[in-house]
């Protein structure tokens, strides 16, 4: 999988996100690290934020196309 497609569910979830990457990490399509920051997630335990991410992209979690995700969050005001 490209990372295009987790990019854009990404944008739909964290739509004011000031920093929002996704990297293939190993060039095989299926272990990626995302990088979000977003005033949404202002206040958020980091264990939250990271569930918030998980709520965006558990399509390609539950099918098995992301086999490994690495995440960094951070609110951003």
């Amino acid at each position: 999988m490209s990372t295009q497609p987790l990019r854009q569910l990404l944008e739909r979830a964290f739509p004011d996100a000031t920093e929002l990457d996704v990297i293939d990490r190993t060039g095989g399509g299926d272990h990626f690290q995302v990088i979000v920051t977003s005033p949404a997630l202002v206040g958020l335990s980091l264990v939250e934020q990271h569930r918030r991410v998980y709520e965006a992209l558990s399509g390609p979690l539950a099918d098995g196309t992301i086999h490994e995700l690495r995440i960094k969050t951070k609110g951003a005001e």
